[in-house]
């Protein structure tokens, strides 16, 4: 028996969602964000551009954490143009075995982007040859992007997905640049393309309509419907470009949860919603961007009433006024703030009050060599991220430091 497609997150927080205007994430914090997202049982993570100068030690650091078993079962790809030059960099310059290409798809890119220097032909050339290069490198998986795809004619859209499958490409992603799509003209022209090639398709769709995550599902749904599997493009508390991208939590729960959707879809079988607080909240910081209030799942109103009327409801069964559980999320243990004296660990710390901080996490330094490595380190950390370090930040440092130290190493050309 055949079997049923799924629906897999594949989170572009560490690629797209950095490229939020006047925002970004520390190579440490991104490792963070891998972490977590791995402990959430989500397929994929986009990590970087493997590339570019400051990316290749940070890139082969968490290629190296996977290779040890401390990320379980997440992939870890990058991303490219299609220009030959960048992908033999790439598999060069780093170990990545995984990679989307990607280029402009529309009449209005074409013309006006690329200022008419490139026809259709010439841009399936160049995914095509980018295709066949990378597979000849050794990338196992290659994902081939339709930028700006929801503007584009899908009669070529169909001949790209062709073109690209035929040169050994194992995914498309259908790209609303944008935010132009909706769920429904998505799902038609998703299951058009599918219908004419048999290819998994990746949704990545943007939220300059407030609809990113309704528009994703709806490209999900046609491409499960037609008998290929979806990869849903998210981030971390929808951080991204302009308005940003399909939200990671909002993205499982309405896969999970919704009427048209629950127990009809399968996703990713070790997705765990209980790590959602944890990454909202950290991304949240990390990123220095507070998480809306009335964000769905983590926001700080999610699970509250006031109106008599719901209250009384609440009170009697949750499942009156909630769709689902709070703790399903990982919410519900108190949160401990300390209002007295604090020790903190910055790049000016000395060796007492670093002690101090690492021994109410309960962890010992063997003698005052091992603690002086890990106290530049932590040192150096802060100043890499310019805020105090979190508790699970430590934690990494003193378990990898070699690693840590290559994590943070940025050298210019």
């Amino acid at each position: 028996m055949a079997k049923k497609p799924k629906i897999h997150i594949l989170d572009v927080t560490n690629r797209d969602g950095v490229q939020t205007s006047r925002l970004g994430l520390a190579k440490l914090q991104k490792t963070i964000i891998n972490m977590y997202l791995d402990k959430m049982g989500v397929y994929q993570s986009e990590m970087g551009f493997p590339f570019t100068n400051h990316e290749i030690n940070y890139i082969n650091a968490n290629l190296e954490l996977k290779r040890l078993g401390v990320f379980k079962s997440i992939i870890l790809s990058g991303w490219s143009r299609p220009v030959i030059k960048d992908i033999e960099k790439s598999v060069e310059l780093t170990s990545i075995k995984d990679m989307n290409i990607s280029v402009s798809t529309s009449e209005q890119m074409l013309s006006s982007k690329f200022e008419g220097k490139y026809s259709k032909k010439d841009i399936i050339r160049m995914i095509v040859d980018a295709t066949r290069y990378a597979k000849k490198e050794g990338i196992k998986t290659v994902g081939v992007n339709a930028e700006d795809a929801s503007r584009a004619d899908v009669n070529f859209l169909i001949e790209f997905a062709a073109a690209a499958k035929e040169a050994g490409a194992d995914r498309f992603r259908y790209c609303d640049t944008l935010g132009y799509d909706d769920p429904f003209s998505i799902y038609e022209r998703i299951s058009q393309i599918v219908a004419s090639v048999k290819i998994g398709v990746e949704l990545h769709c943007h939220n300059d309509l407030g609809i990113a995550v309704a528009t994703s599902i709806g490209g999900a749904k046609a491409a499960v419907d037609s008998g290929v599997d979806a990869y849903i493009n998210t981030t971390v508390n929808g951080m991204g470009e302009r308005a940003g991208n399909a939200d990671l939590v909002s993205t499982i729960l309405a896969i999970k949860k919704s009427s048209g959707l629950k127990d009809k879809y399968a996703m990713d079988d070790n997705i765990d919603l209980k790590m959602a607080w944890k990454i909202s909240k950290y991304a949240s910081y990390a990123f220095n961007v507070p998480i809306p209030i009335n964000q769905p799942g983590v926001g700080d109103n999610a699970f509250a009433h006031e109106s008599g009327i719901h209250v009384d409801g609440a009170l009697k069964d949750s499942r009156n006024y909630e769709l689902y559980h709070y703790e399903e999320l990982g919410r519900g243990e108190p949160e401990i703030i300390e209002t007295g004296r604090r020790i903190t660990v910055g790049e000016y710390s000395g060796i007492k009050g670093f002690r101090n901080v690492y021994g109410k996490m309960e962890i010992e330094f063997k003698d005052d060599k091992e603690a002086t490595k890990i106290l530049e380190l932590v040192r150096y950390a802060n100043v890499h991220t310019q805020k105090p370090l979190v508790e699970d930040e430590l934690k990494f440092i003193a378990a990898y430091p070699d690693i840590a130290r290559k994590i943070m190493t940025v050298t210019p050309p």
